[in-house]
Parts: structure tokens; C-alpha cells; sequence
């Protein structure tokens, strides 16, 4: 096994057990966006609110891999996308934009997640969108938004229409752009990024072949939500990353 993670100084102890849990949780979020090939090189993020602290947050260091990203070498943030504490890494205050106006409107958005998947982006593309056509599309398209696209999101005016296109949903697709979801914790919004991402894959490579068979409206109602199931998943595979590479921890 070999490590890919940063050597950086450790910040356990160093912070509150409450923070420290929760650097190792979204460390662990990063980790896996890279080990289900969710990345975009650098070019996407992972947020989550610092326990206890209202404005403040926890954002990827700018120009490092998903896969070397480590709980003590994730930044803590303002909502500006300023950093608070001294860390030798950058931060890109313009990838915070999206993830800033969601932070601010919505207290139980503590985690925010954001791709640029293959199977995302072309789904966003498609003017029909998410389509009812498997038992994974079932368990998003309760509760999920579309924003038109606006070019790349690097202007505060756009924050209030992306507001409220997510209104109170948990999942969003960014037409032309990706794929975001929002949890009360990472492991919900992971979870509910599993979902999305796979019934966009499972949507593309359906288009490829015959016709499509819609889920009847009457099945797709009784559609039982799991906006929640982080906690059952999550032990799961942070289990797995333990076998895969445990550095993130570090």
C-alpha cells in the first residue's frame, strides 16, 4: 500500500474534536470522489460547514488531487472564500461562489458537493433532463432542481437564482455544467451524489440502445426517498478506503 497523501503537519489536537471529525469526514468525501471517478482534475469542490462555527468552512486546497487531499490539509474558510487560518495552500474563491450562496440561504445544506462527470454533464445537456427510467433516477427525482446555464459560475448575481432553483431540494442539476447535492452531513451528500451520478450513467447508456421503458407514474410516486441513508452507507465505505489508502485521515 502506498500512501498518496500530502505531508503536511497534523491538526489533530490542534483543533476541536468536533472539527477534526469533521476534516476526516469530508478528507474521506474527496478520497472518494476520486476512487468512483467523479474528478475533474482540480476543478470541482466538496464544502462543509465547521461545526459550531456559522461562517465558517471547510473547502479542498486549490491545485491538489482528490486522491492526496488529507483532513489537516483542508482549508478553513470565511463566506467570502477568504481563508481564516494560515495553511500554505491556496484556495479558489471563484469555485466557492456556487457553494457560498448555497452555505448562506440554507443553515441544513452543511455539505455541499459538486461534479463535472462525463454521465452528469451530458444529462444536464439534454433538454429532458433526468428521465423516470430506472429505480435509481426514483430516488432523486424527488427532490431535485435544474438551473440554466450562465456561463462558468464566477458572478455573485447569479447566486440568487441558483438559490432558489434549488429552493429546499436536495439534489440540482446545472444545465451544461454538472451535478450538485446537499446534505445535513457528507455522508448524505455523497449518498445522494451516488444516486444522481448513476442514474445519469444509467440514463446515457440506456440511449444508446432501444427504446426506453418510462417507470409507470403510479410506481415513480411511491418512490421512497433516500435523501438520508448516509449513515448506513458511510461506515461502508470508509472501510473501504481503509483498505485502499487510510492517509486521508492524516
Amino acid at each position: 500500500m502506498t500512501s498518496t497523501a500530502l505531508k503536511v503537519p497534523s491538526l489533530k489536537g490542534k483543533v476541536s474534536a468536533d472539527e477534526w471529525a469533521a476534516r476526516v469526514d469530508l478528507a474521506a468525501a474527496y478520497r472518494l470522489v476520486s476512487l468512483y471517478k467523479w474528478e475533474d482534475l482540480v476543478f470541482t469542490h466538496i464544502t462543509l460547514r465547521v461545526p459550531d462555527a456559522e461562517d465558517q468552512f471547510l473547502i479542498n486546497p486549490y491545485g491538489v488531487f482528490f486522491d492526496e487531499i488529507t483532513a489537516s490539509s483542508l482549508v478553513k474558510i470565511d463566506l467570502k472564500g477568504q481563508k481564516i487560518d494560515h495553511s500554505p495552500f491556496e484556495v479558489n474563491p471563484a469555485g466557492f461562489v456556487i457553494h457560498s450562496a448555497i452555505h448562506a440561504a440554507r443553515h441544513d445544506a452543511k455539505c455541499v458537493l459538486h461534479t463535472h462527470t462525463l454521465n452528469g454533464v451530458a444529462v444536464s445537456a439534454q433538454r429532458g433532463g433526468l428521465l423516470p427510467i430506472s429505480q435509481h433516477s426514483m430516488f432523486s427525482l424527488g427532490s431535485l432542481g435544474y438551473h440554466d446555464f450562465e456561463g462558468p459560475a464566477l458572478n455573485d448575481d447569479e447566486k440568487p437564482r441558483l438559490v432558489a432553483d434549488l429552493g429546499d431540494k436536495t439534489s440540482l442539476i446545472l444545465r451544461n455544467h454538472g451535478l450538485l447535492t446537499v446534505g445535513e452531513t457528507v455522508a448524505d451528500a455523497w449518498v445522494a451524489m451516488y444516486y444522481l451520478e448513476a442514474s445519469c450513467a444509467i440514463q446515457v447508456r440506456a440511449q444508446a440502445g432501444g427504446e426506453l421503458i418510462p417507470v409507470p407514474k403510479d410506481v415513480l410516486e411511491q418512490a421512497v426517498s433516500r435523501q438520508r441513508q448516509g449513515a448506513r452507507v458511510w461506515p461502508g465505505l470508509l472501510r473501504r478506503l481503509e483498505r485502499v489508502d487510510p492517509s486521508y485521515k492524516s
